[in-house]
């Protein structure tokens, strides 16, 4: 339990040396060690000082899932989840600026390289949710599937 806003200020200090946290994440984390602390002013200096950014996180965050091979709707979702402003996800999209349809090929050319073409309609849906579960739309997806298909 931190007892004064020194101690939370630190403790989220150590956090955010560990890696980047939304402001919503720092404030749930304090939020359950904290008892009678005003967390709000607590992050409010870090925002201040440049030490906690939601654009910063945002912009990583969507750095790193695209390398994991993520989709669009996937990261939009745990975006919002971990409380960033729309417009700002939006922003930091139209900066990143992916190639949405690429990044589905290479995830199921990665995935499913010994047989890209399946025969059955069974491993076709399969291999369908498995893209959508990623976080692909419909037109990437078929796009993805397509284009493995015209290959063989």
């Amino acid at each position: 339990m931190y007892q004064t806003q020194a101690e939370a200020k630190n403790a989220a200090i150590g956090l955010l040396a560990r890696r980047e946290h939304s402001r919503k994440e720092l404030l749930d984390k304090l939020a359950s060690r904290c008892d009678d602390i005003d967390i709000e002013a607590v992050l409010d200096d870090l925002a201040f000082n440049g030490y906690q950014s939601d654009q910063r996180f945002t912009e990583s965050f969507i750095r790193m899932r695209i390398g994991q091979g993520q989709g669009l709707i996937k990261i939009r979702f745990e975006l919002q989840r971990k409380g960033i402003d729309c417009e700002l996800i939006e922003a930091a999209f139209e900066t990143a600026n992916p190639d949405w349809f690429a990044l589905a090929l290479d995830m199921y050319q990665r995935k499913y390289r010994a047989d890209l073409d399946p025969s059955d309609y069974k491993e076709r849906g399969k291999r369908m949710r498995f893209m959508a579960q990623r976080g692909f739309t419909s037109e990437q997806i078929n796009y993805a599937t397509g284009f493995a298909r015209d290959k063989e």
